[in-house]
């Protein structure tokens, strides 16, 4: 019994083999563009097409949307650096002692009286009033 199952698979592989050498034959050859399968087809196999030609733009898109990213980053980086410095430049140029070293080359000293409050009676105001 055992040698007739055997031979049995073996005639069942054969034909396989065939099938798949035929196929084969079929794509090199080309004659499977004819059939009426593969016109039935044709649309879905342009929906696929149209898909992987999608597929691969956004791969594209998604990449330069990252290297736009990092480049801005590193911008911002430079940025906020740049801004820190020139802050910390006018705090220190903005402080009264770098004010009065800067003014004195142009011949203005820093005044060192106290301001004083100016009081106006009310006969002066009358005064000052007539004249306008």
């Amino acid at each position: 019994m055992n040698s007739f199952k055997q031979e049995e698979n073996t005639i069942e592989s054969k034909p396989e083999t065939g099938k798949v050498s035929k196929s084969l034959a079929n794509i090199f050859s080309g004659s499977f563009l004819s059939k009426d399968v593969v016109i039935k087809s044709l649309p879905f196999i342009f929906f696929l097409t149209f898909m992987g030609i999608l597929y691969i733009a956004n791969g594209y898109y998604a990449e330069r949307t990252v290297r736009d990213l990092y480049k801005v980053g590193n911008e911002l980086k430079e940025l906020r650096s740049e801004y820190i410095t020139l802050k910390s430049d006018l705090n220190y140029k903005s402080k009264q002692s770098q004010v009065a070293q800067a003014t004195e080359i142009l011949g203005i000293k820093e005044s060192t009286i106290p301001p004083t409050k100016i009081v106006v009676d009310e006969r002066d105001m009358e005064k000052i009033n007539q004249f306008n």
